[in-house]
């Protein structure tokens, strides 16, 4: 069974940065495209960012837009980079992974197949 396993979650301050990583054993890893999502306290899980299998392309959600960077590598881990941190950031934040024939970022939640357990972000103010 694939696993998604994300790290780096914690409490930060306003303005501060974190970056988390979702590692995984899965040995086509390279042939998925990637996304991050968050959930937070009563509140949908709503898109956050997405890159595709070749990380030529990256898509981000308008709220963390300038902010936040996804990247990946070979080593099957893909990366969340997060600047200038907001308390709305707040929330569980899920790493998903898509298999596809086409070449694009995907937003929809229902067009992963692979989800992580989660990890905490908390910012305060």
């Amino acid at each position: 069974q694939v696993q998604l396993v994300e790290s780096g979650g914690g409490l930060v301050q306003a303005g501060g940065s974190l970056r988390l990583s979702c590692a995984t054993s899965e040995r086509t890893f390279s042939s998925y495209h990637m996304g991050w999502f968050r959930q937070a306290p009563g509140k949908e899980r709503e898109f956050v960012a997405g890159i595709t299998r070749s990380g030529g392309s990256t898509d981000y959600a308008d709220s963390v837009k300038g902010r936040f960077t996804i990247s990946r590598d070979n080593a099957k881990t893909v990366y969340l980079q997060m600047n200038s941190l907001k308390p709305e950031d707040t929330a569980v934040y899920y790493c998903a992974g898509r298999w596809t024939f086409s070449n694009s970022v995907a937003r929809a939640q229902n067009d992963y197949a692979l989800w992580g357990q989660g990890t905490q972000v908390t910012v305060s103010s």
